[in-house]
């Protein structure tokens, strides 16, 4: 299909899906936030009564108190706490888990993934997540573009297009087929994403770069929802994946590693790769690791605990898939207690894509339940994340920064629970959503 053709069916089914964003003033003027609080992410604590002045996308000034400002549209959010806009590092915009999504794969067509990308999209937007990187998904390129265009509502993406693998590794798109498609089809190679030497890393990420990906994504290990059996073992040499990362720097790109096994994990840190997601069977030695190479972890703990949740569910997932979900989607939480306890650099992320489009704000519970304190969570989704990203834009309600802000009845350092509740959403200065408006409820506890 066409890029044309996919973003004009994408703004389309944003038009049925989404109603139209309100302008951020009339006149294009000032907007003044009166906050009754606000998030400071970059100490961690709560401030009291602030007016946030935003002018042309940007955040012009934060004055002490409920203030007036000559000219501007007042927002006012005075029994509310702001915060800048979330980040999740770990999307999949061009999907969600059902027991229909091994087979959805032989039936649908790229149309079709389009349409529910852009619905995911607004989801995630109005739950108050204005930045997203997306780590897999052929569709989410050509999403960001419409989203960037005005033709899409939905969060900024860094968009990492297909994943790199090794052979049968967990991003193998031939995984699970039959001896006679797999024939037709032929083995799958650098431009499909899929490597088995030094010289294969460098094409791929080439081939990344040509299509349009803003950070590269690789499976260093097994996975749980491939079809394959193994959900944790190595998959790439640290040769290759040092292949993966000088090429990817070529570009400016970072690199995030899929990883559930030790050893994979291992070998992604020692190849330099930028975020470890999931970490599942993450040792001492690996933390320590972490910790000298200035590696990111982000947990993905709800799509620990969706997994694990509903391998319990007799035909939720193919036979070759439940065991796995059973036994290292439950640990997830573990883990990120103890990366945390050890001093290993978390970012927020939840794979979302697995659990609900739009439940994203849950992972900040299950954080807290981990031990995280609420106000560190909140970072690892702001000035955090955009440290992951590489950016100093956002992530921080200040002058200069882009305005994006949310708000939410609520204090969510006192009571996290105030996450779920985000009923004011701007992004580069543009209103999406007003308290009085309402919003889809989140998808159930996993």
């Amino acid at each position: 299909m066409s890029k044309p053709t996919l973003l004009a069916l994408t703004a389309f089914a944003a038009v049925l899906a989404s109603p139209a964003a309100p302008a951020a003033a009339a006149d294009g003027g000032p907007v003044a936030l009166q906050c009754g609080q606000l998030f400071d992410a970059r100490s961690g604590r709560v401030l009291d009564a602030r007016t946030v002045v935003v002018r042309e996308g940007k955040v012009a000034e934060v004055r002490e108190g409920l203030v007036a400002v000559p000219g501007a549209q007042v927002v006012d959010l005075s029994g509310h706490t702001c915060s800048p806009g979330w980040t999740d590092l770990h999307v999949h915009m061009g999907s969600q888990s059902s027991p229909q999504s091994y087979s959805e794969g032989f039936r649908l067509s790229d149309v079709d993934y389009a349409f529910r990308a852009a619905d995911f999209a607004g989801k995630t937007l109005q739950a108050g997540f204005t930045s997203v990187r997306d780590l897999g998904g052929e569709v989410t390129p050509h999403l960001r573009d419409a989203i960037n265009q005005g033709l899409v509502e939905g969060p900024r993406i860094w968009a990492a297009g297909k994943s790199i693998a090794t052979t049968g590794g967990h991003a193998d798109p031939t995984n699970g087929l039959n001896d006679a498609l797999s024939h037709l089809i032929g083995p799958p190679g650098p431009t499909e994403g899929v490597i088995n030497s030094v010289a294969d890393a460098r094409q791929a990420v080439r081939q990344r770069y040509k299509e349009g990906s803003d950070v590269i994504k690789i499976t260093a290990t097994g996975g749980v929802l491939s079809y394959a059996r193994s959900g944790d073992a190595p998959q790439f040499t640290v040769e290759e994946i040092e292949s993966v990362v000088d090429t990817a720097r070529d570009y400016g790109y970072k690199v995030a590693a899929h990883a559930h096994g030790e050893e994979g994990m291992k070998r992604a840190v020692l190849g330099g790769v930028d975020t470890i997601e999931h970490g599942t069977y993450m040792s001492d030695e690996v933390m320590s690791l972490m910790k000298e190479r200035g590696t990111w972890y982000v947990p993905t703990i709800y799509a620990g605990r969706f997994v694990a949740e509903k391998a319990k569910i007799d035909g939720y997932f193919p036979d070759v898939v439940r065991p796995k979900a059973a036994r290292i989607g439950a640990l997830i939480q573990d883990t990120a207690a103890r990366a945390f306890d050890a001093g290993v650099k978390i970012g927020f992320g939840t794979d979302m894509g697995v659990g609900p489009h739009g439940d994203n704000a849950r992972e900040f519970l299950y954080m807290v339940e981990a031990g995280i304190p609420a106000a560190t969570a909140l970072q690892a989704a702001t000035i955090r994340a955009a440290e992951v990203l590489g950016v100093d834009d956002q992530g921080v309600v200040e002058a200069g920064k882009r305005a994006d802000i949310i708000a939410m009845p609520g204090n969510p350092v006192a009571d996290i629970n105030a996450v779920m509740d985000v009923d004011f959403v701007m992004k580069d200065g543009q209103v999406y959503r007003m308290p009085d408006a309402e919003r889809e409820p989140a998808g159930p506890d996993a």
